[in-house]
C-alpha cells in the first residue's frame, strides 16, 4: 500500500493545472516532446522541462530518447487509469449544464476517444456491452474475463489471442481484460491488454480515426459497418465522420 506520503507527492503532481495538462495531452498513448506538452499545458519551455522532470521521478511519465529528441508518454496503463478516475470524479462535481452548451470538441470526446491504449466514450461503451451481451467477455465491478467463445472472436477479427496470452504469461502486470468507468458515460468501457489490442486494430484497419489537436477519435463508414454487423454494437449516427 501507498504511503500517505506518496499518495500525497502523487497527487499534489497530477492536481498542478500545468501538469495535469501535459497528462491529459498524453491520455491517447502517444509520445510526445517536451515542446509539444508546453504548448498543451500553456507553458513557457523551461517550465515544461521542470514539470516533466518531477513526473518521471515520481513515476508518472516515462521518457525515450530518438536521435536529437526526447519523447514522453504515459509511464503505466495505471497512470492513465488514475486520470480517468479523476476525471470521473471532476465531472460528477461539476454544476449540470444544459446540454446545448456542450461544444464541438467535448462532444467528440464524448463520442468515441482513445483513454490511453484502449478506447472510451459512447464508442467503447457500445463495444463493451456489445461483448459482453454475445458473451465474449464478462465484465463485473472492477475485474473482466474474456470467454473461450470470445478467444475465439479475437482470432476471427485479427487479433492473435494466443500471442496476447503469452505477453501476459511473461509480463504478468497487464490484466487481460478489465472494465474502466467510462467518465463521461458512467459506464464501463473495455481495457486492458484486449482493450489495447481491439483500439489498435481499429487504428490499423482504419475502422477509426484520430481527430487532428484532440484525442477524440472518428468511426470511419468502414468503421461503422464492422462495429455494427461483425461486433453487434448498437452505434448512434454521430459517431461516423
Amino acid at each position: 500500500m501507498a504511503s500517505t506520503a506518496n499518495f500525497a507527492t502523487i497527487a499534489a503532481l497530477a492536481g498542478d493545472p500545468a501538469r495535469a495538462g501535459m497528462l491529459h495531452a498524453l491520455m491517447d498513448g502517444r509520445a510526445l516532446t517536451a515542446s509539444e506538452l508546453a504548448r498543451a499545458a500553456g507553458v513557457t519551455a523551461q517550465t515544461a522541462s521542470s514539470h516533466l522532470a518531477r513526473m518521471a521521478a515520481a513515476g508518472l511519465i516515462c521518457v525515450a530518447k530518438q536521435g536529437r529528441h526526447r519523447y514522453h508518454r504515459l509511464a503505466t496503463p495505471a497512470v492513465a487509469h488514475m486520470m480517468e478516475a479523476i476525471m470521473q470524479v471532476a465531472s460528477a462535481a461539476e454544476p449540470a449544464r444544459p446540454r446545448l452548451s456542450v461544444g464541438p470538441r467535448d462532444a467528440s470526446l464524448r463520442a468515441a476517444r482513445t483513454c490511453y491504449d484502449h478506447l472510451a466514450g459512447r464508442l467503447g461503451v457500445a463495444l463493451a456491452d456489445a461483448m459482453a451481451t454475445r458473451g465474449y467477455a464478462e465484465l463485473a465491478g472492477d475485474g473482466g474475463v474474456m470467454t473461450d467463445a470470445g478467444f475465439a472472436f479475437l482470432e476471427q477479427i485479427g487479433i492473435d489471442a494466443g500471442a496476447l496470452m503469452a505477453h501476459r504469461g511473461r509480463h504478468g502486470t497487464r490484466i487481460m481484460c478489465r472494465p474502466c468507468l467510462d467518465w463521461s458515460e458512467r459506464r464501463p468501457h473495455l481495457a486492458g491488454a484486449v482493450g489495447a489490442a481491439l483500439c489498435a486494430l481499429s487504428f490499423e484497419k482504419h475502422w477509426i480515426r484520430r481527430i487532428d489537436g484532440t484525442r477524440a477519435v472518428a468511426v470511419t463508414p468502414r468503421g461503422a459497418r464492422v462495429f455494427r454487423d461483425t461486433f453487434g454494437a448498437q452505434l448512434s449516427t454521430q459517431l461516423s465522420g
